[in-house]
């Protein structure tokens, strides 16, 4: 699943209306519905924002977050796997 679809699904188990998380967020509604559809990224903070709005886990949405935008990264990439592959060694190697 991707970001913009979870907060899209949240969004709409609490009944709320994209104005409405928009003004929360400081700004405005045409540019929620673009991070609703992944037309447009959010901020860091705006996603720490809308897990409390939410009432969801943070570490949830900045995992979809951050998995979104390392797939913009490699998805055209031939090598996508291996690049990835090597990425996890590399975070698995900086926490010991």
């Amino acid at each position: 699943m991707q970001f913009g679809e979870r907060i899209r699904q949240l969004r709409e188990d609490k009944e709320l209306l994209q104005r409405q998380l928009a003004a929360s967020l400081e700004i405005d509604t045409p540019m929620f519905s673009k991070i609703e559809r992944g037309e447009r990224r959010a901020k860091r903070e705006q996603v720490l924002k809308l897990a409390e709005l939410l009432g969801t886990d943070v570490n949830d949405l900045l995992t979809l977050w951050l998995a979104d935008q390392v797939y913009d990264l490699v998805k055209d990439e031939d090598t996508a796997n291996a690049i990835l592959r090597e990425a996890e060694e590399k975070v698995k190697y900086a926490r010991k």
